[in-house]
């Protein structure tokens, strides 16, 4: 079992370098705020459609099927799951009665049904269909768009572009170094919490315990202690990592000295950055539920 490889979660791809690598961070920033935002008030063909973009996105950015095939298949089938459990609960909504026969002065029937299917006790109306397709696309958008985000980002370039955002907030007293520097740190910290799990899972395999003759109550108590384990060798971690920062100079309130690699704006973060007010733009006139 190797969390580092079959589960990278806020870890950068080095090898190969795609032109999703190359683009600045600023624009792929400004595209990951876009798909987080975009979906607020949207109808479900916006909702969709970002679907759609990010499966399209990753088939076209030239990264290796073995780093998004799994993750975008077992998100895939989360987010079914998700839709058909939502789309089969009780929509909340309380049932009225009606007559049989329409009032002579009413409207002319329409082909409208609120319930679209029932079998036996299992039933999906409108609203319980709707509600699934809206918060299983939230999802997969809302995660996977993050995650092909920090997969072709490094983490010094994500924390150089959040300070270049921040940069105004200077005029009001904001410590942008301070956040800046806490959010490399705590980019910086995913592989190491990543470690410590696989570390500790392996830790519990070597010792051969027999889960089928232990209760519920000792199952417990085993992971009780793993926890335990795991959050003392994360504290550890973190202080190792803050004596490694005293030691170099740095003083708590003193703005920290953080050097970012120089960023260079190509041709390609032009046309990125014109699709991003097209998908705005589109969004504006489209997307309104």
């Amino acid at each position: 079992m190797d969390l580092l490889r079959s589960l990278p979660l806020g870890l950068y791809l080095e090898s190969p370098q795609t032109w999703l690598h190359r683009l600045d961070a600023r624009v792929k920033l400004g595209w990951l705020m876009a798909l987080l935002l975009t979906p607020i008030l949207a109808n479900s063909l916006w909702r969709g459609v970002l679907v759609v973009l990010l499966v399209a996105l990753t088939l076209v950015s030239g990264l290796p099927r073995r780093v998004w095939l799994k993750h975008l298949l077992g998100l895939g089938l989360f987010c079914l799951a998700i839709f058909v459990v939502i789309a089969l609960s009780p929509d909340g909504l309380a049932v009225t009665t009606q007559p049989r026969l329409p009032a002579e002065t009413g409207t002319p029937p329409t082909p409208y049904h609120y319930v679209l299917w029932r079998w036996q006790w299992l039933t999906v109306t409108q609203r319980s269909w709707q509600l699934a397709w809206r918060l299983s696309t939230l999802f997969f958008t809302l995660v996977y768009a993050t995650h092909l985000y920090l997969l072709t980002t490094p983490s010094e370039a994500i924390a150089a572009a959040m300070t270049w955002c921040l940069q105004p907030l200077r005029r009001w007293g904001w410590p942008v170094g301070d956040i800046s520097l806490s959010l490399t740190l705590s980019l910086r910290f995913i592989p190491l919490v990543l470690e410590e799990v696989q570390n500790l899972v392996r830790s519990v395999q070597m010792r051969g315990i027999r889960w089928s003759k232990l209760k519920l109550r000792q199952v417990v108590q085993v992971w009780l202690v793993v926890a335990e384990r795991l959050l003392m060798n994360l504290f550890l971690r973190a202080e190792q990592v803050a004596t490694a920062m005293v030691v170099r100079g740095y003083q708590p309130g003193q703005t920290p000295p953080l050097h970012w690699r120089p960023t260079t704006w190509r041709w390609g973060d032009t046309l990125a950055l014109l699709a991003l007010v097209g998908l705005c733009g589109a969004r504006l006139v489209y997307g309104w539920g």
